[in-house]
C-alpha cells in the first residue's frame, strides 16, 4: 500500500506539532511551511480544523483515507464514545504496539520490521502492520531478529513503563497487550470528536 514518503518535518511544521518524533527543523522553524509560512495567515474555517485534525491523526499512525474511513465506519458501529473508540483501533494496529514497546524509534520503522518478518505474534509470524492486536496477545522480536542493531538501540534505555496497556519481558524482548488503552493514556495530541464531527457531516 502507498504510504507518505516526503519531507516529515513539512508535515510537522504544518501542524505546529512533532507527530513523527523529534525535529529539529519544528523547533528552529515553528511556522507552516511554504513561501508565506511566517507571514499572518487567514483563519481556518470550522470544516478545515476538522479536516486537520483528521489529516494530523492518519499521518501520525500511518493510515491512508479509505484505511482510516473504515476504521472509523467500524468504531461508528460499535457501542460506546466513536472517538475513542477509533484511538483504540488505531493503537491497536501491530505496527504501533511495535513502536510503543520501544521495539522500533518510530511508527514507519516498526512498519518496516513488520513488513520484512522480524515480529511475531503469540510466537507466529505477522507481516502486516495494520494486524488489530488483542487484548492477551503476546507481541515480540523474531528469534533471529534480536540481534539487529535497530532493535537493540530502540530498546536500549527505553522506558517500559509509559505505557499501562503494555507489560514487558525484557527477558523474552516481548510485550504483552493487557488490554485497550484509556483515552488519558493515549499521549497523542489528537481532538478525536473533531473527526467524528467531520464524518457526521
Amino acid at each position: 500500500m502507498a504510504r507518505y514518503i516526503g519531507p516529515k518535518s513539512r508535515i510537522a511544521r504544518r501542524f505546529g506539532e512533532p507527530i513523527f518524533g523529534a525535529d529539529k527543523v519544528l523547533s528552529k522553524r515553528n511556522f507552516p511551511p511554504g513561501q508565506h509560512g511566517n507571514s499572518r495567515r487567514r483563519k481556518s474555517s470550522e470544516y478545515g480544523i476538522m479536516l486537520a485534525e483528521k489529516q494530523k491523526a492518519k499521518y501520525t499512525y500511518g493510515v491512508l483515507e479509505k484505511q482510516f474511513r473504515i476504521m472509523f465506519e467500524k468504531a461508528s458501529r460499535m457501542s460506546g464514545v466513536t472517538g475513542e473508540i477509533l484511538l483504540q483501533s488505531l493503537e491497536s494496529r501491530l505496527d504501533n504496539i511495535v513502536y510503543r514497546l520501544g521495539i522500533a524509534p518510530t511508527r514507519a520503522a516498526a512498519r518496516q520490521l513488520v513488513n520484512h518478518k522480524h515480529i511475531v505474534v503469540d510466537g507466529k509470524v505477522v507481516g502486516i502492520p495494520s494486524y488489530s492486536v488483542k487484548p492477551g496477545q503476546i507481541v515480540g522480536v523474531r528469534e533471529r531478529s534480536k540481534s539487529l542493531e535497530t532493535v537493540q538501540a530502540a530498546l536500549a534505555g527505553f522506558n517500559h513503563s509509559k505505557y499501562p496497556w503494555l507489560e514487558w519481558d525484557e527477558n523474552q524482548k516481548s510485550g504483552k497487550y493487557l488490554h485497550k488503552p484509556e483515552r488519558a493514556d493515549i499521549p497523542e495530541n489528537i481532538k478525536e470528536q473533531l473527526i467524528v464531527e467531520l464524518y457526521s457531516k
